[in-house]
């Protein structure tokens, strides 16, 4: 069976949404090879439980009543660009979401949820994303360059603080936000 594909999470397997696991899915009860890790946000608990496919097509959100990004966090509560409700809809109940130190926030741009593309720190920021700088800055309100120079030196993919990178399908501009424990 072929991984499914998710428009606004190109690579769930790459950024951790999604890990190798014998374990059956607790909705459709399939043992498919993988399952989800990140939030699932229910009133049931739904840990490495769920399998991708049943993301994809809905099933999960349905079966389960759960979501796996918070409706008000695409557009980063009202910070980035509002975006029409299907698009919220698709990204909250048939895509992966990702594990963040808050509240998980969904980049938005050219009126449309952008693709979560993972967790950046300084390396990944200045090596790989470069582009994501000047929304990470804004984001963390720090203008001044050497308290900015300070602040993405610590940066770290696999700590606190990190930076969530996004890139929009539309235009294809690299934006996100950064958060801390």
């Amino acid at each position: 069976m072929e991984f499914p594909t998710f428009a606004y999470h190109p690579d769930p397997l790459a950024t951790g949404a999604v890990v190798a696991s014998d374990t059956a899915c607790v909705c459709c009860r399939q043992q498919r090879g993988y399952v989800y890790a990140a939030s699932v946000y229910a009133i049931e608990e739904y840990v490495d439980c769920i399998c991708p496919w049943c993301i994809a097509d809905g099933s999960a959100a349905s079966t389960l009543d759960c979501t796996f990004t918070d409706h008000d966090g695409i557009g980063g509560y009202g910070s980035w660009e509002s975006v029409p409700m299907a698009v919220m809809d698709a990204v909250a109940t048939r895509n992966p979401g990702f594990h963040g130190w808050q509240q998980e926030q969904w980049w938005t741009h050219c009126g449309d949820a952008a693709q979560f593309l993972g967790r950046a720190g300084h390396v990944e920021l200045t090596s790989t994303w470069p582009g994501a700088l000047p929304a990470i800055r804004a984001n963390a309100g720090i203008e001044d360059d050497g308290a900015w120079e300070a602040f993405l030196r610590v940066l770290s993919a696999d700590g606190s603080p990190t930076a969530y990178v996004f890139r929009c399908s539309h235009c294809g501009v690299l934006g996100g936000y950064q958060d801390c424990d």
